[in-house]
């Protein structure tokens, strides 16, 4: 565009600034994703079963709560509305890819590296239904086991499990994520117990393989 010879350019000029209210909304979701990017990248991973997969899952759920900042900051619950954008990611790129969640195969790869917070989680296992606990889970010679069931758990009580249990994070994180209270983490996690061990089987001695 031609610039009237009366008119002054400033070479030195500096480009337009961001707003104030655009700045600070980058920083908050800056902090937000900061926090949480770490949590979400290794649970993409044990979805989808590989580390290029997860970066696309959730580069893509990143961009789409920037976009709609201000509507997610919103909600009741940021950490939970994030958490469904993250779930919906997943599910459509398994869907186009045409494939079925990998945490059995992704989770057994890593389980040497989590073998303490699995042993806490089947630590106390009540026994119902006859099953003795976690004696009979941490003598299976296959983790593959143990895995493939934590993934044919209901959703909510898989994700809680997966989180808290197989990557570790906090309690009050994985209550933010599922939009309720610590106590209710608890009791999910309860409720799994009890289907891993009805679904596992009683114990067996690992010595002489007698039950």
């Amino acid at each position: 565009m031609n610039t009237p010879d009366n008119v002054p350019v400033d070479v030195d000029a500096d480009p337009p600034q961001p707003s104030v209210r655009h700045r600070r909304t980058t920083l908050t979701f800056d902090a937000f994703h900061e926090y949480h990017h770490r949590a979400w990248l290794r649970y993409a991973r044990t979805q989808v079963g590989s580390r290029t997969g997860a970066e696309a899952v959730v580069e893509a759920a990143c961009a789409q709560l920037l976009s709609h900042w201000n509507h997610v900051l919103e909600q009741e619950s940021v950490p939970a509305y994030a958490w469904a954008v993250l779930k919906e990611r997943i599910r459509e790129w398994l869907d186009r890819h045409g494939r079925a969640p990998a945490l059995a195969e992704t989770a057994a790869f890593d389980a040497a590296c989590r073998g303490r917070l699995l042993d806490e989680l089947l630590d106390g296992t009540d026994g119902a239904d006859g099953v003795d606990g976690a004696d009979g889970f941490t003598s299976l010679e296959n983790g593959l086991r143990l895995y493939a069931a934590i993934a044919e758990l209901p959703e909510r009580q898989h994700d809680i499990v997966v989180l808290r249990y197989v990557l570790g994070c906090p309690e009050e994180d994985v209550a933010e994520y599922l939009g309720c209270g610590t106590v209710a983490v608890r009791a999910q996690v309860r409720h799994a117990k009890r289907k891993l061990a009805a679904r596992l089987g009683p114990r067996r001695n690992h010595r002489t393989g007698e039950r």
